[in-house]
């Protein structure tokens, strides 16, 4: 078969743009309580190196709002060692919190806050916060909304540390009760 120089720089370049935008990666973190609804969106990799902290986006309760519709946590961005960030699918509501980073090293293992469904008369609220371990002992737990309970502890990525993240968004309705993030995936790089 032939190919012309030209389709064969087509084909290396298209290449290149797909190694860039995902990474090999050895293991996916999950954990058993994330909440049921939404879709998942794209994973997104750090470009190089591991993920050493992160920021939330939350839609914090407000006392006299008796009727707003809660939706806490909105979005997760991972801080990576290369200087960018990075984050998969965000809610519309809320505003991104402080950095929290690891004093040493990169996350490792993550442990999610979830609200269970609380009925059709009640304000869901699902994925509230969420904390990470870091490689040298460090515990890291984000500033959101204290609802519900935080679950068991992902796996440890066995070498490397988190490099890339997956989100499930339940999306914007109208009206309705709207609850944002559900649950979240780590993937951990060598």
């Amino acid at each position: 078969m032939d190919l012309s120089i030209g389709t064969a720089l087509f084909l290396i370049f298209s290449s290149y743009l797909l190694d860039a935008k995902t990474r090999n990666y050895t293991i996916e973190l999950s954990v058993p309580n994330g909440g049921p609804w939404g879709e998942w969106g794209p994973i997104e990799f750090c470009r190089k190196g591991y993920a050493k902290g992160f920021i939330l986006k939350v839609d914090q309760w407000e006392r006299f709002q008796i009727f707003k519709d809660d939706t806490s946590l909105n979005g997760i961005r991972l801080i990576c060692t290369d200087g960018s960030e990075i984050q998969s699918a965000v809610g519309p509501w809320g505003k991104w919190t402080k950095t929290e980073t690891c004093p040493e090293g990169s996350l490792i293992s993550f442990s999610l806050r979830v609200q269970k469904e609380r009925g059709i008369f009640l304000d869901d609220t699902s994925a509230n916060n969420i904390r990470f371990s870091c490689e040298h002992g460090a515990v890291l737990t984000g500033h959101s909304t204290d609802w519900g309970t935080f679950g068991p502890w992902s796996a440890v990525c066995p070498q490397g540390a988190i490099c890339g993240i997956r989100t499930k968004m339940e999306p914007q309705t109208e009206k309705g009760d709207n609850t944002a993030l559900n649950d979240v995936k780590f993937y951990c790089c060598n």
